[in-house]
């Protein structure tokens, strides 16, 4: 009779918490989202209805055209067009060369090889700030100054997605390897067929976090950039504010379409995320 009496109490216990955590995580998850409706609903308001009191969270009515007007005040889809070549070069780029270099990392052996991956890995405490002026002028002197070499050259290279990749192919039995050498496999066959397959859960976190940063960087395109036809998204959205007014309703209209596409990229990549919980959890 008490070890029942427990266990109902031990039930009750852990239901009263679990309801104050759902309700924590849902009061959380509201206040984050209540930025994004506010900007949905700003984008499909009249200019005169954006600071109304009390605040209007439903349109009356709703104008649909603040979204078509986005494309017509200035050379918005010149910049979509932009920063879809910017970032998806971006991250091919640099998932292809932080695989190679994590593979050499991790399993080819060659002097030196723990120093230089340490080398390289303290690159990462050095800020972007200290090293834009240099990687500027060497631009400049190159000729490249507004132009997509500008834009996706330097950022080719990724210290943290080489130290990522390297940490999970670390986790990839040999066995696999050593059976495929016995079959005749050389290196870059093992690396194609074996390594980046097993590694799809990595391979698409980090190529989410590349994404998301090309697609949003801003200060790098700012300075390399000086005509419209070459400038991305992020410096557009800064067309809709003038020194003495901001034209919000458009403003907000670009955002929602900008959002879109990294809506897009991580709702693609969320079974990977998934899988590679999965599988963490297995091993």
């Amino acid at each position: 009779m008490a070890s029942t009496k427990t266990t109902k109490k031990a039930k009750l216990i852990e239901l009263l918490t679990n309801t104050g955590l759902y309700i924590l995580l849902s009061t959380i998850a509201l206040v984050m989202i209540i930025p994004f409706v506010w900007m949905l609903s700003t984008s499909l308001k009249e200019p005169g209805a954006v600071f109304t009191y009390p605040p209007e969270w439903i349109p009356n009515p709703f104008v649909f055209r603040n979204y078509i007007d986005v494309w017509n005040a200035v050379p918005f889809l010149r910049f979509f067009i932009n920063s879809v070549i910017v970032s998806f070069c971006m991250t091919v780029g640099q998932i292809t060369t932080a695989s190679l270099a994590a593979y050499a990392f991790a399993r080819l052996e060659f002097p030196g090889r723990d120093k230089i991956f340490l080398s390289y890995l303290g690159t990462m405490m050095i800020p972007g700030q200290v090293t834009m002026i240099p990687v500027f002028i060497l631009i400049k002197k190159l000729g490249w100054i507004d132009t997509y070499q500008a834009l996706i050259l330097p950022e080719m290279y990724t210290a943290y997605g080489t130290f990522m990749l390297r940490q999970f192919f670390l986790t990839i039995p040999k066995d696999l390897e050593e059976a495929a050498t016995i079959d005749g496999c050389g290196k870059f066959r093992i690396f194609f067929q074996i390594i980046l397959p097993l590694s799809k859960p990595a391979l698409a976190t980090l190529a989410t976090f590349i994404f998301l940063g090309a697609w949003n960087s801003f200060m790098w395109p700012l300075i390399v950039t000086n005509s419209m036809e070459m400038k991305t998204l992020p410096i557009g959205l800064a067309s809709f504010q003038g020194l003495y007014s901001t034209d919000w309703t458009l403003l907000m209209a670009a955002s929602m379409i900008v959002l879109a596409p990294v809506l897009l990229v991580y709702i693609f990549n969320q079974r990977f995320f998934v899988k590679g919980i999965v599988m963490s959890g297995m091993k």
